[in-house]
C-alpha cells in the first residue's frame, strides 16, 4: 500500500533551516539526511535545475530516479544567481537560515556575490559550509572533483586491483560522494550547535579528497602508522584475495569466521577440531599473519556443500553468515519488509515510487517522509513570500526568468 507524505511531521532537527545551493550527489545527500531528520531544507536551483534531474530512468522530464531519492524532504526555489535580483533574493533567504551549503569553488561563490563575508554581513550567526573537491589550503585547490576521480586518487581503485589481481576498478556506487556527504551532514549540525550556543557563525570546509583519504588511511595506513615504518601500508585481511563471497556447491554465501569461538565452532562443524592448535589458526594474531592461507582454506571447505546447507549449519553453530543478494534480492529481504524500510509513496507528479525510509528510530522525535522530491521551482513562490516578497515582486521576477513557479 502506498502512503502520502506527512508535511507536518517533525524530527530531531525540526527548527533548523538550511539553504542548500549544492547539486548532484554529495551535497544533496548530506541535506537529504538532514531533511529526513526534520530540517527545513530550501534547495536553490538555477533555471535549468540540478543536473541530476536529467539522469534516468524517469517518468517525467526533470524527475530522474536519483534526484527523487536525494531531494525528498526539501523545497525547491529557482533563482538565477547571476542576476542582481536573484542574488539579493538568495541573501534575503540566508537571513533566516542556520546554514548555507554550497559545492562550487569558493572563488566562484565570491564572483556570484555570495562569499562568506557577504553572507555573514546579512546573518552573522550563519554556518557557511563549502563541500568541494580539495582543501583551499593545498596545491590542489580549485581542481575539479568527481566521485570516480576521488576514488582513484585515494587508492580505492588500486586496492581493488591489488586484492583481485585484475585491472583497477571503482566501487560500483557513489562511494566518495556519499561517505563524505555524511561528514558534511555531521559538520553542518556540529557548527549549527556551536552557533546557537555562541551566537557566532563560522566558515567550514569539508573537502572530498581529504574526507576519503581519512577513511582509507584509517584502514590501510598499516605499518606506515609507525615512524619508522613497521611494515607496508594496507590492512592484510581486507586485501586477502579470498576475501570475497565464498563459492558453494550451488552458489555463494557471505561468511566471516572472526573470533576464537567462531573458529572452534567451525572446526567442530567440519570435523577438524585438531586445527584449533594449528599454528596458522590458533589465535587471532596467528590467523592475521597467515590471512591468505586462512581464507584459501575456508574457500576450499565451503565449496563442498550447498548454500542452504551451509547457512543452516553455520547458524546452528553461531557463526556469522548470510546469503548473497543482488539489488533485486535486497528489495525482497524479509527483515527490510518487516521494519518498513522500503517505503511505497504516492508522488504527486511521478505516481507510485519506492524509496528507502529515513534511517533510525527516534522515540521522542520520529522522522518521516514529509515532502516528496519537488518539481523544479515548486516552492519558489511559497519560500519567497515567507522571505517578505509580495506577489507583484515575485511575478516580476518570474516574468524575467529570475525565478520559476513549478506549479504553473
Amino acid at each position: 500500500m502506498s502512503a502520502q507524505p506527512t508535511p507536518t511531521a517533525a524530527g530531531p532537527l525540526a527548527g533548523v533551516r538550511i539553504l542548500d545551493l549544492s547539486s548532484v550527489v554529495m551535497g544533496p545527500y548530506a541535506t537529504q539526511v538532514l531533511g529526513d531528520l526534520g530540517a527545513d531544507v530550501i534547495k536553490v536551483e538555477p533555471p535549468a535545475g540540478d543536473n541530476l534531474r536529467a539522469v534516468g530512468p524517469m517518468r517525467n522530464p526533470g524527475m530522474g530516479h536519483l534526484y527523487l531519492h536525494l531531494n525528498r524532504n526539501k523545497r525547491s526555489v529557482v533563482l538565477d544567481l547571476k542576476t542582481p535580483e536573484g542574488l539579493e533574493a538568495c541573501l534575503k533567504l540566508a537571513e533566516s537560515c542556520d546554514a548555507l551549503l554550497y559545492n562550487i569553488r569558493p572563488q566562484a561563490m565570491a564572483r556570484l556575490g555570495l562569499s562568506y563575508e557577504a553572507v555573514a554581513a546579512r546573518n552573522p550567526r550563519i554556518v557557511y559550509l563549502g563541500a568541494y573537491g580539495f582543501s583551499e589550503a593545498g596545491p590542489y585547490a580549485g581542481r575539479p572533483a568527481y566521485d570516480d576521480l576521488i576514488q582513484g586518487q585515494t587508492g580505492i581503485a588500486a586496492l581493488a586491483a591489488q586484492q583481485s589481481g585484475e585491472l583497477p576498478r571503482y566501487a560500483p556506487l557513489t562511494l566518495a560522494d556519499r561517505a563524505v556527504g555524511l561528514h558534511v551532514a555531521i559538520a553542518l549540525v556540529s557548527a549549527v550547535l556551536h552557533a546557537r550556543g555562541s551566537g557566532r557563525g563560522q566558515q567550514v570546509e569539508i573537502p572530498m579528497f581529504e574526507g576519503m583519504a581519512h577513511m582509507m588511511l584509517g584502514d590501510h595506513l598499516g605499518g606506515a602508522t609507525f615512524e619508522p615504518a613497521l611494515g607496508p601500508t594496507g590492512y592484510a585481511r581486507l586485501l586477502a584475495p579470498h576475501r570475497r563471497p565464498y563459492a558453494t556447491a550451488d552458489g555463494y554465501i557471505c561468511l566471516l569466521i572472526y573470533n576464537d569461538k567462531h573458529w572452534r565452532n567451525f572446526f567442530d562443524l567440519i570435523g577438524r577440531p585438531e586445527l584449533c592448535v594449528d599454528p596458522r589458526f590458533c589465535s587471532h594474531g596467528a590467523r592475521a599473519a597467515h590471512i591468505d592461507e586462512v581464507y584459501a582454506f575456508v574457500a576450499d571447505v565451503i565449496a563442498t556443500r550447498a548454500s542452504q546447507e551451509w547457512l543452516t549449519e553455520l547458524a546452528r553453530a553461531d557463526i556469522p553468515a548470510s546469503q548473497l543478494y543482488t539489488i533485486d534480492g535486497l528489495l525482497q529481504d524479509e527483515h527490510l519488509a518487516a521494519t518498513g524500510f522500503i517505503r511505497h509513496v504516492d508522488h504527486p507528479s511521478e505516481g507510485p515510487i519506492r524509496t528507502p525510509a529515513p534511517l533510525g528510530r527516534y522515540e521522542g522525535t520520529p522522522t518521516a517522509l514529509r515532502r516528496p522530491a519537488p518539481r523544479l521551482g515548486q516552492h519558489s513562490r511559497e519560500v519567497l513570500e515567507q522571505a517578505g516578497y509580495d506577489r507583484a515582486s515575485i511575478n516580476a521576477m518570474a516574468d524575467r526568468g529570475i525565478t520559476q513557479d513549478g506549479n504553473d
